[in-house]
């Protein structure tokens, strides 16, 4: 008989989350159990919704390993000493989306002296750079130079690639319900 594997660590609050949590059709998070639970009684308890939970915590976890293995991956595409989380620096920069030390701590809620040591390594590299800040002459900000969003296209090109043939058998119907269950665990 095989044995259970334990949640993968820092899982474990999930429970109760997905145990609390349903989609509406119209995609909402309603925190409460359908109307119509179905022939197998009520929704939201009993230990055929524990060992499912389960198994989504168990999922979960090996989605993230996989997404851990992705950035290693992609960082090193970019530059052979570029560590997992310099990558995401890197890339909150490319995107615009966090252009400040301040910015990308809390966009990747990391420390402050993480994200210093990786923004210092990613301008060493020739990666980003640190210009006038457009609005306002006084302050600094962050820009991907033109050799990273190169390298940050190829990197993410084999990424893209992989996710396109793994979701290109799914229905526009299967992906729309997988989104709206995405967004709803992670509200």
């Amino acid at each position: 008989m095989p044995t259970e594997q334990a949640p993968p660590p820092g899982a474990a609050g999930l429970r109760p989350k997905l145990a609390s949590m349903s989609v509406s059709s119209a995609g909402s998070d309603t925190g409460s159990a359908p109307e119509d639970a179905g022939a197998g009684g009520s929704i939201g308890e009993g230990p055929d919704l524990d060992m499912a939970v389960a198994r989504v915590e168990q999922e979960l976890g090996r989605l993230f390993a996989r997404i851990r293995v992705s950035w290693r991956e992609a960082a090193a595409t970019v530059h052979p000493d570029l560590q997992p989380l310099g990558y995401q620096v890197l890339t909150s920069i490319a995107s615009g989306k966090a252009t400040s030390a301040g910015a990308i701590i809390e966009r990747l809620q990391t420390d402050k002296s993480a994200v210093s040591r990786h923004v210092r390594q990613l301008e060493e590299l020739g990666l980003v750079e640190s210009v006038p800040d457009p609005e306002d002459r006084r302050a600094r900000v962050l820009v991907a130079t033109e050799l990273a969003q190169e390298r940050i296209t190829v990197a993410r090109a084999g990424y893209e690639t992989r996710i396109k043939e793994r979701l290109h058998a799914w229905s526009a119907a299967d992906l729309d319900h997988f989104v709206d269950l995405l967004g709803a665990l992670g509200r």
